[in-house]
């Protein structure tokens, strides 16, 4: 759905983040040695439990990793298909997405084992199939495979995401996701009405395998962005209303949600919540540890279509994230045990 970009736009990016990935992953790879040994010194030295720097190198060579093989994978797919001429659309699109859900897994499990996590579940027979929009909480960068390795992956859904244009630069993501089904959202485009349009294109043909995902907040939660977002509410005081009552998560965005509703009258909503990942919120926290042996809490909840109002959706989606925000401060202040380190 990115295809509006042209030739020289594309392969001028890759031609900068293909290069600068493998430099990136010929340092690592070839100084991982030294690199996990000043890891383990610092570590040592000042006795952080965990060893949270000996497991950030493991998750960056994870993903270095991940991303060379992928890539691998990619051409080597398009070499054998001739860009799909050899097997057809539809086959080419299932090799792609096959690829997409080894990929996410690979790197989502791979990361839940370096960090020692634990996962809890809840409700996740009701994504076995779509038609849905499924609706994700966003906290940080580590929760954007987490509804491909737990919804999408074990049913074969294919999802169609809705992702903001800066991760093209993710070279994995940036060949795959563009030979699927997926919209990179410019959110500086001033015709919001062209990235709307990418939108809601997502949404037409759904069926049992198939699902829309869209991160509502937009962007990763922070007090800042929760403050600026309160002012943005000012005029509306019945949103405004519910919104000051989240304190864990940030009011929806309507434009993209509510045209997503309209485009698939009948469709039903997901709404994955998640709470665990408020520790690699920053690359400070990541990098001191964050993640290390913390419990990823994952609930969904599934609202059919018939519950969906056809009117005064706006007020509908404030409230039902309002129910994500209090089950979200719920699961931070429940007692986990912690993984083995």
């Amino acid at each position: 759905m990115s295809q509006r970009e042209a030739f020289h736009q594309i392969w001028g990016r890759r031609l900068v983040s293909f290069s600068l990935y493998s430099l990136l992953g010929l340092l690592a790879y070839g100084l991982s040695p030294l690199l996990l040994l000043a890891a383990v010194l610092y570590d040592g030295v000042r006795g952080t439990p965990g060893w949270p720097r000996v497991r950030a190198v493991l998750f960056f060579l994870l993903y270095l990793g991940c991303e060379a093989w992928g890539l691998l994978a990619a051409g080597a797919l398009w070499l054998f298909t001739l860009g799909g001429l050899l097997v057809g659309a539809q086959r080419y699109l299932d090799l792609n997405a096959a690829l997409q859900r080894a990929w996410s897994s690979a790197l989502f499990w791979g990361s839940v084992r370096v960090f020692s996590m634990k996962v809890r579940l809840e409700g996740l027979e009701l994504a076995a199939h779509g038609p849905m929009l499924l609706m994700v909480r966003h906290s940080s960068t580590a929760d954007t495979v987490l509804a491909a390795a737990l919804v999408a992956n074990p049913n074969k859904i294919l999802l169609r995401y809705v992702l903001k244009q800066e991760l093209l630069w993710d070279p994995c993501l940036d060949v795959v996701g563009r030979r699927l089904p997926n919209a990179f959202i410019d959110r500086a485009a001033r015709k919001r009405g062209e990235e709307l349009a990418l939108i809601t294109g997502l949404a037409q043909g759904l069926d049992q395998t198939s699902a829309v995902l869209i991160y509502p907040e937009g962007t990763r939660f922070s007090q800042s962005k929760r403050t600026r977002a309160l002012e943005k509410l000012k005029d509306q005081a019945p949103l405004l209303e519910i919104a000051q009552g989240m304190q864990a998560v940030l009011p929806p965005k309507l434009a993209g949600p509510l045209s997503l509703l309209e485009a698939s009258p009948g469709t039903d909503v997901v709404i994955l919540e998640h709470q665990g990942f408020e520790g690699a919120s920053s690359f400070k926290e990541f990098w001191g540890g964050g993640l290390v042996g913390c419990t990823i809490s994952v609930r969904l909840r599934r609202i059919s279509a018939g519950e969906i109002p056809a009117t005064g959706r706006d007020l509908w989606l404030f409230q039902e994230w309002a129910k994500t925000d209090r089950w979200v401060r719920d699961q931070a202040n429940r007692p986990a045990p912690k993984a083995s380190t």
